[in-house]
């Protein structure tokens, strides 16, 4: 089964740790993107640069800026194939932004 891992964290994480701490962080997603059930992986611009698009009384409106104002933001996502959930668990937490106090949502990707 496929399954989204959806990396939220607080913005630009990495750039506040020391040299070594971001570069073993950069060596572990690296390590994770060779992993044989990862399909894709791509990390996202900043929140700022999004755009929202909604329909209100048949115009189409667009806002700049991330759907939701919160601390942590959608910062990238992986695509894997797990046999369970169990199993994208253990990838998932294997995702530096989860040990640096960020928060990984795993959803099972929808069977055609």
């Amino acid at each position: 089964m496929q399954y989204a891992l959806m990396i939220y964290s607080e913005p630009r994480h990495l750039e506040g740790l020391p040299d070594d701490e971001r570069e073993a962080a950069h060596a572990d997603y690296r390590a994770l993107a060779e992993d044989d059930r990862f399909v894709s992986a791509a990390q996202l611009q900043p929140a700022e640069t999004a755009t929202c698009v909604r329909l209100a009384g048949g115009r189409t409106l667009m806002t700049d800026g991330p759907f939701a104002d919160t601390k942590e933001v959608l910062g990238g996502f992986c695509l894997i194939e797990a046999a369970d959930l169990d199993e994208a668990a253990e990838l998932a937490a294997r995702i530096p932004a989860v040990r640096l106090g960020g928060t990984v949502e795993i959803r099972p990707l929808a069977q055609p």
